[in-house]
């Protein structure tokens, strides 16, 4: 069976004197933060722009947010639901809908491909099937 220990009353005095000076703890949130410089998450809603406007905006989003070192995106293509292509024969449903263009224009762009670790699909409260993420590689300085 083991002794119980009481505390005496100079290591309540040690204690007490310990934590009124702050030099003496260590801050962990800092490191935290020095690790994650940029926890930033950038958005791009495309509902209702025509593919060649929203390949150019993505261009420029993902070019900017690589400068700003921001590491997550998340661009909302919508589902594209609302597509007319269903009307016209000779246009490919998959390619003129903004949800299936995007990740293939940005894949089939050498420039913006190297700034990217990995495209996924989004989670149901960010846009679900209608959005997809984007994590960016970090600036090699």
């Amino acid at each position: 069976m083991k002794k119980k220990s009481f505390l005496t009353s100079k290591d309540k005095k040690d204690w007490l004197n310990f934590i009124k000076q702050p030099k003496n703890l260590h801050d962990k949130d800092s490191v935290v933060e020095k690790n994650n410089i940029n926890k930033e998450i950038r958005k791009l809603d495309l509902h209702g722009q025509t593919l060649d406007h929203a390949n150019l905006e993505v261009k420029k989003f993902i070019e900017q947010s690589f400068q700003d070192k921001v590491r997550k995106l998340i661009i909302i293509t919508g589902k594209g639901l609302r597509s007319k292509v269903d009307n016209d024969p000779y246009r490919s449903k998959k390619m003129n809908i903004l949800k299936y263009s995007i990740p293939e224009y940005i894949k089939n762009n050498i420039e913006l491909n190297n700034k990217i670790s990995t495209i996924s699909e989004a989670n149901l409260k960010d846009g679900g099937e209608g959005a997809f993420y984007i994590f960016l590689k970090s600036i090699k300085e």
